[in-house]
């Protein structure tokens, strides 16, 4: 019999068709349903639920207490903070269920994208490369590369750095500017609403 690449905690629970990568490491109380594909290298906290046909990607950490439901895409190196809370129907109703993946509505998170302690993420968006969002912050519309967005709802209040660090450009939406972060020395260009790594 194969050894095992992944570790699952025996308290937690990973159904059938289940794609898990190796390094992978699931905690406790969680469950993994079926249809979904986890990358290389992720951990998943206590009490996380994974629902059907999720694809996660590489390097990802998901902190206690989150739910990943279908309709939701993660790419390489997102960090999910604890509680953070993601949604898949726009307009859910108990008297009038709606199931099935034609009500579903995509979110996609981007490579290295960091969702904050208790952000909540409304259904149908994007959060591009690099996003910071804050803790607690109210997520409701598409959010470009390397922002910081805090608030309810959430709006830009700053630039984040691929490396974690906040940038010296301004929030201003208008302007066009430079700027090196100062802990990895990463080069950036604000083009308006568009920042982007200087090669």
């Amino acid at each position: 019999m194969a050894e095992k690449k992944y570790f699952v905690h025996e308290s937690s629970y990973v159904d059938d068709n289940v794609e898990l990568g190796e390094g992978t490491k699931i905690w406790h109380f969680s469950h993994i349903q079926s249809g979904t594909k986890i990358g290389k290298d992720c951990v998943f906290g206590q009490n996380v639920n994974v629902g059907n046909n999720v694809t996660i990607g590489n390097n990802i950490k998901v902190q206690n207490n989150v739910s990943i439901y279908e309709g939701v895409e993660l790419e390489d190196y997102v960090f999910c903070g604890p509680s953070m809370v993601f949604t898949n129907i726009l307009d859910p109703r108990c008297e009038f269920p709606q199931r099935g993946k034609e009500f579903y509505v995509k979110t996609l998170v981007k490579r290295g994208a960091s969702l904050g302690a208790n952000s909540t993420i409304v259904c149908g968006i994007t959060i591009g490369k690099y996003v910071f969002v804050g803790a607690g912050a109210v997520v409701t519309r598409d959010i470009p590369d390397h922002a910081l967005i805090t608030g309810v709802p959430a709006k830009i209040s700053g630039w984040m750095c691929r490396c974690g660090e906040k940038l010296s450009l301004s929030k201003d939406l208008e302007s066009t500017e430079t700027d090196k972060c100062s802990r990895c020395n990463r080069e950036y260009t604000k083009n308006k609403l568009s920042v982007s790594e200087n090669k």
